[in-house]
């Protein structure tokens, strides 16, 4: 367990524990605090709303798999963000929010001003919960907004609600993940989203498995990766109907990309050390790079 820590997965909580919990929360001495499966009673779900409330140090916040269970577990949880400033990833996976749950919680989601990570996979959204996130996903960077987003096991959302996001994600100004694994895209979305992340400025990582795609969104995937130069570094297409040969292809050309601006960035940083280089081409721009995942929220939060 990391310092600062709290994690417990699918136990059953006593009040002492809970106390004990919030004492930790209003301490400020927990940064990551993960009740992943757990159960507790409605009224001791509220003191660790109220907890998490008064927290000015907790960056990461885990409540995956039921915990906030109903509606007004869903209230409590936005109620606590709304005075919360501290949390930078929130994962409610498995959590039956539906659309009129996530409108609840949207309000306070929206003017959050440190919250980079939102996992919202499994949560029964239809087209109006997309609709919402699409809200948190702002075209410039005057307004803070999410960089990881986690919508896998969605099964709701039609095209139209996939098409909605990934307009949102072509003019996103942060987003640098998407996970979007695990629903029945098929081939349509997939061409949406290649114009997405074709005019993406930040996406590097887009997780497409096990949802539905064949051979013929591979190869606009391929078209795109191969004629469009793009923030993108992976790209995930596991479990699909797509042949070894041309994800093969698709990740050959990702990797080739990354090398290149891996070789740009080694130059810009010797002509730094160096100022009495010449540089023949004023315009020339040092790439930044990422790892993809291995450039998490968890690593930039330390946890």
């Amino acid at each position: 367990m990391l310092p600062g820590s709290i994690q417990i997965s699918g136990e059953t909580l006593s009040s002492a524990e809970v106390r004990d919990i919030c004492a930790g929360l209003r301490d400020n001495s927990v940064r990551l605090l993960s009740l992943r499966g757990c159960r507790l009673s409605e009224r001791d779900f509220g003191h660790v709303c109220r907890g998490v409330a008064e927290a000015h140090s907790l960056a990461q916040l885990n409540l995956n798999l039921g915990i906030v269970s109903n509606i007004n577990r869903v209230k409590q949880l936005a109620e606590a963000l709304k005075s919360n400033r501290s949390v930078q990833s929130l994962f409610l996976h498995g959590s039956p929010l539906t659309d009129a749950g996530l409108a609840l919680l949207n309000p306070a989601l929206c003017v959050h001003p440190a919250l980079v990570a939102l996992d919202l996979g499994d949560c029964m959204l239809g087209d109006e919960g997309i609709n919402l996130v699409c809200g948190l996903l702002p075209p410039d960077g005057a307004k803070s907004g999410l960089k990881e987003l986690t919508l896998s096991a969605n099964p709701g959302v039609t095209s139209k609600g996939w098409g909605r996001l990934a307009i949102a994600v072509a003019h996103s100004s942060q987003l640098r993940v998407l996970n979007l694994d695990y629903n029945p895209l098929g081939d349509q979305v997939a061409g949406m989203l290649a114009v997405a992340v074709a005019s993406s400025r930040t996406l590097e990582v887009l997780d497409l498995e096990g949802t539905g795609l064949t051979n013929q969104s591979a190869q606009t995937l391929l078209d795109m990766v191969e004629n469009y130069p793009t923030a993108l570094r992976t790209l995930i297409l596991a479990e699909n109907n797509i042949s070894p040969e041309l994800q093969q292809q698709i990740s050959d050309l990702l990797s080739e990309g990354e090398e290149e601006e891996e070789s740009e960035a080694r130059e810009v940083t010797s002509r730094e050390k160096n100022p009495w280089i010449c540089q023949n081409n004023s315009s020339s721009q040092m790439v930044l790079m990422t790892s993809g995942l291995g450039d998490s929220l968890l690593a930039e939060t330390e946890m």
